[in-house]
């Protein structure tokens, strides 16, 4: 049998609106607290992907044409399209 939950959260929320303001923060301009970060590292393949895929048309073809296989086939890939 299911049994329905009482508003809970809702009673405590209520409680804390009618507290007086003094008693609810110690200072009225209480400073907000920074935003938790994070730290990403990429493996070299990654950061090769990356690199491959911000490359301009430009550069790609540069690169084609001093021998770089990956930049020659992708040429003939966006030739095909």
């Amino acid at each position: 049998m299911v049994s329905p939950i009482g508003n809970v959260a809702h009673n405590q929320l209520e409680a804390q609106v009618a507290a007086p303001a003094s008693s609810r923060s110690s200072s009225p301009a209480a400073a907000p607290q920074p935003a938790a970060t994070d730290t990403v590292r990429l493996s070299s393949t990654a950061n090769a992907v990356l690199q491959e895929s911000t490359e301009t048309p430009a550069q790609t073809t540069k690169e084609a044409n001093a021998g770089d296989v990956q930049a020659r086939r992708l040429l003939a890939k966006l030739a095909r399209h």
